[in-house]
């Protein structure tokens, strides 16, 4: 009874060439998309040069007026004919 169990490890084959580069490009994918999200999170404070110039008050910024909006022109209601037959 005790020769029939096998508990030696399962044959298990080497991963191939296209296996491995899957493996790790997932794994770059991964790490890639994680540096994203926080890149989002976190905010990264801007250098000294940068907060100097946004004091000064843009002028196009300033004299920027609201366009109007115009009603859509092309949107005629349906006319309600019945099909002659």
């Amino acid at each position: 009874m005790a020769s029939d169990l096998d508990f030696s490890p399962p044959e298990v084959p080497e991963p191939t060439f296209l296996e491995n580069l899957l493996r790790y490009g997932l794994f770059l994918g991964a790490i890639f998309q994680l540096i994203c999200v926080l890149a989002i999170i976190v905010p990264i404070p801007k250098s000294h040069e940068a907060e100097a110039e946004p004091a000064e008050p843009r002028s196009a910024e300033v004299t920027r007026k609201p366009k109007a909006t115009v009603p859509a022109t092309n949107k005629r209601p349906k006319k309600e004919t019945k099909k002659k037959r």
